[in-house]
């Protein structure tokens, strides 16, 4: 299981921003693995960076694994929310 360093959390940036930081991470050489996480309106923006980073940037690289869940958010007056949530992980190919 990857620890926090490895985890890119998708907000309101470009996508852009965030396919940087995961080509980043990979070529840290740190490690092989890199969960990309997302909550709500920036799952979209998640699954364009996996895809992003898959097809134009490291065409190593590849989905291992893909959570989605929700979760229960709770607001400033007490009120709860319910919110979808998506972890992408990605791995780089294993040499064959």
């Amino acid at each position: 299981m990857p620890g926090e360093d490895n985890v890119i959390y998708i907000g309101n940036k470009s996508v852009m921003s965030y396919v940087l930081a995961v080509v980043t991470q990979f070529n840290n050489g740190l490690s092989e693995e890199v969960v990309i996480k997302a909550r709500g309106r920036a799952i979209s923006r998640a699954v364009d960076t996996a895809e992003v980073v898959k097809n134009k940037f490291m065409p190593g690289v590849e989905v291992k694994d893909i959570k989605i869940g929700t979760e229960v958010l709770t607001g400033e007056g007490g009120d709860k929310a319910n919110v979808s949530s998506m972890e992408i992980t990605m791995v780089t190919k294993a040499k064959e």
